[in-house]
């Protein structure tokens, strides 16, 4: 199985026989959690004038936020443009309001349709493990087949790009371990995160981390994103549904794919390199 994102190839294997090696390399292995604060000082420094608590006081303090089903379907659109999706905002709209079907596949109208019917449904649910496989069966329905939708992968996969490997994902054995562990680091965010800067932290983080394990065999992205979106909801209200972080990523996505890769494999993953991914959420949020 490929996929095919921009300059970017996702292969997956379809064996892969569980390595002792693999299980020593894991258990010496100290891998990022979610809650690590570690950075977040260097984060701060890092954004130099944009305070993050101030930065999400002026985004609150907007009249022009829009309605939540259209932030919705903003957040679907460019979210799938990121992985390749050729339906703009516009080709939506005109699709959606007046029918028309010219200049894009109607599988990429499912796309969206199936992310914004996952957005819905987080926006009305708890961000757990469960809830989080659930939204995953809804946003990949026209990804995969239907075994493999909310379900996390029992295969590799090996990311390459024209240049050669670009990463290769955590064992599929190592999967749900690091998954569950995720959902611990996300519960505690949830209980002591209640000032932005650090809900905006731990968000971005989150999604980094979440991308790093790689949890499903299509729909990874996608699934980041939101999953960063839901936490930020869940820790400062309703109208983190409303950021436009999901456009930033797009506007931004050679620096966005750049801050993402931090090592060649799970491995081999350096989170002191992390902050210049971590800084691009709160700076979705200035106003242009």
């Amino acid at each position: 199985m490929s996929k095919r994102q921009n300059n970017y190839v996702a292969y997956s294997s379809p064996s892969h026989k569980i390595d002792t090696g693999n299980n020593r390399a894991m258990e010496r292995f100290d891998a990022m959690k979610v809650d690590d604060p570690s950075y977040f000082a260097r984060w701060r420094r890092a954004l130099k004038n944009q305070k993050p608590d101030a930065l999400w006081r002026q985004f609150m303090a907007q009249d022009s936020l829009p309605p939540l089903r259209f932030a919705t379907e903003v957040s679907a659109v460019y979210s799938s443009a990121i992985e390749g999706n050729t339906l703009d905002l516009n080709g939506f709209m005109r699709s959606k309001l007046k029918g028309d079907a010219s200049g894009f596949k109607a599988k990429e109208r499912k796309e969206i349709d199936a992310l914004i019917d996952a957005y819905q449904f987080a926006q009305t649910h708890a961000l757990n493990e469960k809830n989080l496989l659930h939204a995953h069966a809804t946003l990949a329905a026209p990804l995969l087949p239907k075994r493999a939708r909310g379900a996390y992968r029992k295969q590799m996969v090996y990311v390459y790009s024209s240049h050669g490997i670009e990463y290769a994902a955590i064992e599929p054995e190592f999967v749900p371990q690091k998954m569950s562990e995720l959902f611990e680091g996300v519960q505690t965010i949830r209980q002591t995160a209640t000032d932005a800067a650090r809900a905006l932290y731990h968000a971005a983080l989150t999604h980094l981390v979440f991308v790093h394990i790689h949890p499903f065999m299509d729909g990874n992205g996608r699934a980041a994103r939101l999953v960063e979106k839901w936490l930020l909801a869940s820790c400062l209200g309703r109208e983190a549904w409303q950021v436009p972080s999901e456009v930033f990523y797009k506007e931004h996505q050679a620096e966005y794919y750049r801050n993402l890769k931090l090592g060649l494999n799970y491995y081999t993953l350096d989170y002191a390199r992390c902050v210049p991914f971590l800084t691009m959420l709160p700076r979705a949020l200035v106003i242009k």
